[in-house]
């Protein structure tokens, strides 16, 4: 069996398209109906697989993020949970109508954006709305297109059509991904001097886990809009006056944009893993450690009571560094540095899915003699007590069969029948998972002391601001 045939009969492809790029298009990248995306190896000589398999971020052909990191940021700071880095910073755009409109701290735009108006790059490789699809890789060459084209895309996406289409034509680009997709194009660039040349940057999305196009169909359908009617959806609507992750859902069809929050929709709590791709089950990298900067979410009790949104920061190269003092200079930005420690507690969740949830993964899959990728992680079940090892086998399994019954629903018109019988799952999660009542009326006062502080610290500026435009 070759080395992407393992990969892709384990349920560890990401469909990231990495292997068509690698191998001039030999590979095709097909949509399955369940709305991910797979090399199509039929026909494939195995010669042509391997070369592809180069290219693979879950291949077991290609180094591991340790010695990517190692050989990308060799100047740089180490750290296990994070890897290499220059700076460690919390920060948000200062500006609130362009604030509003992006996912968290809209710090992913504004960094490519000024990387774009300072002639470091002619374009950016992303996600977008597509033409024929809700979302693909798309190439914006203004800010104007970056800033239409932004927020968060919790969708399969591909970036083969776009990488080849930008390659030998003569200009630089960016690539922004999830870390991931960021380590396959590493890989690629390894072996291509042509494109090595071209992506001259890269900005890492740190992911909780990438989800199928059957999340934004499931979700718009729970709203009235049927997977044949949606023309859009939103996955990240900011609500003033509320925690920055109490988010709502948006969808657009036949009767116009519909809205409710997220965690009132079935499969809107993140921690039930509902359509996550199997590849997620195998991934250890959290802050995109291939990549030049690594944004997310700060998801700290401090942080979440501002509903506009704060971004974490990993920063690799001291050029970016310089980037962000600037801006916090002239006031574009608010930047906070912060230490490791804190940095890695803004996704104490997805570690313990990605560290302490992979090693029982791992484990199990050891156990049932069955190919799985090499990873950082030690397979084992020592750490977690029964409760927490259940829950990350039962996460798995809802994972896994939430495409198969919505794929049923779909095929039979009848929302219905993927709600009632994903239900049980859920229910089962949730018992496993709820926290202690003194842990959980903790946290409340907590979110809620940081929400009365972000107030404070917003009603203060606008006082500021409204003295010096009287002066």
């Amino acid at each position: 069996m070759g080395s992407l045939e393992k990969v892709i009969d384990a349920d560890a492809c990401v469909g990231c398209g990495g292997c068509s790029v690698a191998t001039g298009g030999a590979i095709p990248i097909t949509l399955t109906p369940y709305g991910t995306y797979l090399p199509e190896l039929d026909g494939v000589a195995p010669e042509v697989e391997e070369v592809g398999a180069l290219a693979c971020p879950f291949a077991d052909t290609t180094p591991d993020e340790d010695e990517l990191g190692a050989a990308l940021y060799p100047q740089a700071d180490s750290d296990p949970r994070i890897g290499r880095f220059t700076g460690l910073y919390v920060a948000r755009i200062e500006d609130d109508e362009t604030v509003v409109g992006s996912s968290s701290g809209g710090l992913t735009t504004w960094i490519v954006a000024q990387w774009l108006r300072d002639g470091v790059i002619d374009g950016v490789i992303h996600a977008g709305p597509g033409d024929d699809l809700l979302f693909m890789y798309v190439v914006s060459t203004t800010a104007d297109e970056l800033y239409g084209r932004r927020k968060s895309r919790y969708h399969a996406v591909e970036f083969s059509q776009a990488v080849s289409q930008i390659r030998g034509d003569g200009k630089k680009y960016a690539f922004v991904g999830v870390p991931c997709m960021v380590k396959s194009v590493r890989h690629i660039c390894q072996g291509d001097e042509v494109l090595a040349g071209q992506i001259v940057r890269t900005v890492g999305l740190v992911c909780g886990h990438m989800k199928s196009a059957a999340y934004g169909e499931s979700m718009a359908w729970q709203l009235g809009v049927s997977p044949t009617e949606v023309e859009t959806v939103d996955f990240r609507v900011k609500n003033p006056g509320m925690l920055s992750r109490q988010y709502s859902f948006g969808a657009l069809g036949p009767g116009g944009w519909k809205t409710a929050q997220t965690a009132s929709l079935v499969g809107g709590n993140w921690g039930h893993a509902v359509f996550q791709l199997g590849a997620c089950n195998y991934c250890d990298d959290i802050f995109a450690e291939g990549a030049d900067v690594a944004v997310g979410d700060a998801w700290l009790p401090r942080f979440e009571g501002d509903w506009r949104g704060t971004n974490v920061i990993v920063t690799r190269r001291t050029d970016v560094d310089e980037m962000f003092a600037a801006g916090s200079t002239n006031g574009e930005l608010w930047v906070e540095s912060v230490s490791a420690d804190a940095v890695a507690h803004t996704q104490a969740g997805n570690f313990r899915h990605r560290r302490q949830g992979l090693a029982v993964r791992l484990h199990d899959d050891d156990s049932a003699g069955r190919w799985r990728p090499r990873k950082r992680v030690e397979a084992s079940v020592d750490g977690p007590d029964r409760r927490r090892i259940e829950l990350i086998r039962r996460r798995r399994e809802l994972s896994h069969v939430s495409h198969d019954l919505f794929l049923e629903a779909k095929r039979a018109g009848d929302l219905s029948r993927y709600l009632t019988r994903v239900r049980p799952y859920l229910d089962r999660l949730d018992r496993l998972g709820k926290p202690s009542l003194l842990s959980r009326v903790t946290l409340r006062l907590q979110r809620e002391f940081w929400r009365s502080m972000a107030w404070l610290r917003e009603r203060t500026r606008h006082v500021r601001h409204r003295e010096i435009q009287g002066k």
